[in-house]
Formats: structure tokens, sequence, C-alpha cells
């Protein structure tokens, strides 16, 4: 475990030895708020579930502290509470609440689209109806993320293809002129130039070979 640097005059607080001031643990809120342990995701030594700030939300997911202000400021986060400071605090569920948005972003939705998922589910009739409703978005989303891996595999094979005909280039003599790959002889040439190779010279009105089409 990485040691725990703590200022002087904590010293006291941390063993027990001096009362936290108050407001310290009112309400959740833990020592790390006050600088004396490292903040973390961990329960405090009481079981206290430890309340978050928001930089340690944004460290935990690898977000901006702006970003997690303006999720807050949209209405797709909410504090759990605030310190003696007025700091926000927020529980764990704020840093799973962030990585489902990120992770709704990655999948191409906007914030204006996920501000309608939650309205919807806080004003569902019912539990089914809310749970169908999101189950039908990501089924959407599946299919899409799905033609989107089949084209990613279609290019990931074409890059291959590409990068093995480009491989025997190096065996054209040093003062070989661009403009004889057109006319190459060192590949086959009934083996089709892959379409990332032939469209580099495609442009200039001649194939392979060299014959107009």
């Amino acid at each position: 475990m990485r040691p725990v640097r703590h200022l002087p005059l904590a010293r006291g607080f941390e063993r027990g030895v001096l009362p936290l001031p108050d407001g310290i643990r009112a309400h959740g809120v833990q020592r790390a708020e006050a600088g004396l342990v490292p903040p973390d995701l961990d329960d405090d030594r009481d079981g206290h579930e430890r309340l978050l700030q928001v930089g340690d939300i944004a460290r935990a997911v690898g977000k901006t502290v702006r970003a997690i202000h303006h999720y807050e400021e949209v209405g797709l986060l909410r504090p759990h509470a605030r310190s003696k400071g007025r700091y926000r605090l927020y529980d764990r569920a704020a840093v799973t609440r962030v990585r489902w948005i990120g992770k709704l972003h990655d999948l191409g939705l906007s914030l204006a689209q996920i501000q309608e998922i939650v309205a919807f589910w806080e004003s569902a009739p019912s539990a089914p109806e809310a749970m169908a409703r999101v189950r039908s978005i990501y089924l959407q989303k599946l299919e899409e993320t799905r033609a989107q891996i089949a084209r990613l595999s279609s290019l990931e094979r074409e890059l291959e293809a590409s990068i093995d005909y480009l491989d025997t280039c190096d065996t054209c003599a040093p003062d070989e002129i661009v403009a004889a790959c057109t006319d190459c002889n060192v590949h086959d040439r009934t083996q089709a130039e892959p379409e990332l190779v032939a469209g580099i010279h495609g442009g200039n009105g001649h194939s392979r070979g060299g014959a107009d089409r």
C-alpha cells in the first residue's frame, strides 16, 4: 500500500487523539475531504461510504472536472450532499453514471439523446415500460455496432493485404521513379492491387500496366 503523507497538524486527528472538526464526518463526509487521507473509492475504516468530490470522480473515470460539472448542469448527474464548505459531494453511483454517459457517447449518442433516456426513465409509468425503452435503444445500438465492426474488419483485411503488397516494393531499384508504379513488373499482373494501393496512382488516368481505361 502506498504510504500516506500527513500534514503535521493532522497526526492527532488520524490517530484519534484529537476530535475531527465538525462536519468532517457528518453525513458521510470523510477524512479525504479534510486532506487527511488520499481520496479513493473505498469505504473508510468504520465502514462508512466515502463521498467524493468532483475531482475524485474526474480522476476515477478519466474525464475533466469541467465535463463532470457540465453533466450536472444538464441534469445527468446530481450531488449526493454538500460539505460544510459547500463543495459538491457524490456517492459511488456517480462514478457509474459518468462511465455510463461515456459509453453512450462511444455508441454515438449525444448528450441531448442521453437526457431523453434519463427523462423517460424517471417519468416512465412502469418499470417494465422503462426497461423496454432502454432495451430497444440498446438493441439498435447493438445492430449498429455489429455493422461498424464488420466495416472495420473489412478495412483491417484491406490494410493487411495492402501492407503485404507494399512489402515487396523495396525490391525495386533505388532510382525507380514513382510513375513506374503504374507499370509495375514486380507483382503478378494477374493479382489485383488492393484498392488502398491502386487508389494512390489511380487518379492519373492510367491503370496498372499503363493502359488507358
